[in-house]
């Protein structure tokens, strides 16, 4: 499985993203997460949980080639909603969320990332969102939960990434660490957390969700519409079959 969970004896549960080559996930992948979520927050035993990963990155967004192995929409229709799912899962997780984040955090996972309640990051961490160039919208609701306004725009027009070092200095990323502490460093600040009043905390995580500006599960779901609508037109197919067979893709335009 691609989704690892562990509950340790102070009340700090991991979830562990492990799907190499690149831990893209696949539809099954994304609607594992959601229920590790789920399950987790409704555990009265945990009281944090940490979201990392192992590999060469943090989370690489949904596996296109599985969407192109497959004749219709069936799994473009999953990506949509296992990716829904689980961005909605950390979000309304009963209790904090900690990301750790390391290497490269792309498309999907920066829509975990942001929906997060703090993020830790090693300084090799780049987030971006590559999906103009794969034919694709959608995570920018989340972007803009990391970075300013004018430049999630730029993000997402450029698909260039920004460094753990600009998140820092923005705020949107508590700490920034050499990789081999990331998880450490993401334990530490969970394990003060779980210190405290699971009570307190639980009602801090709701009542925080209820002031926030943007309702993001709503949001989001809108920017899913324009990827179908993409789809339907053919132009997202191609930049996906672009992708998968390596080459600049053609567009009629």
């Amino acid at each position: 499985m691609p989704i690892r969970t562990e509950v340790h004896g102070d009340g700090v549960a991991e979830v562990v993203i492990a799907n190499p080559p690149v831990n893209a996930l696949p539809v099954a992948g994304w609607f594992a997460l959601a229920e590790s979520f789920d399950r987790l927050g409704r555990d009265p035993a945990v009281r944090v949980v940490v979201l990392r990963a192992e590999g060469r990155g943090f989370q690489a967004g949904v596996d296109i080639k599985e969407m192109q192995r497959t004749s219709g929409f069936e799994a473009l229709i999953g990506a949509n909603r296992g990716c829904y799912a689980a961005f909605k899962a950390v979000y309304e997780c009963e209790v904090p969320v900690i990301a750790a984040v390391h290497g490269y955090c792309l498309g999907g996972g920066i829509g975990l990332v942001g929906n997060a309640d703090i993020i830790v990051a090693s300084d090799d961490a780049t987030f971006g969102l590559p999906e103009v160039d794969r034919g694709a919208l959608g995570a920018a609701t989340h972007l803009a939960r990391l970075v300013p306004q004018h430049k999630m725009r730029a993000m997402v027009y450029t698909c260039a990434p920004a460094t753990a070092a600009e998140l820092h200095a923005w705020g949107s990323v508590l700490r920034v660490v050499p990789q081999a502490e990331l998880r450490d460093a993401a334990l530490d600040i969970a394990r003060g957390i779980a210190a405290k009043s699971t009570t307190v905390v639980r009602a801090a995580k709701q009542a925080l969700n209820g002031i926030d500006p943007v309702d993001v599960n709503r949001s989001y779901r809108y920017e899913q519409g324009f990827t179908f609508e993409l789809n339907l037109s053919g132009v997202a197919d191609e930049a996906r079959d672009a992708f998968v067979e390596k080459r600049a893709a053609k567009y009629e335009e």
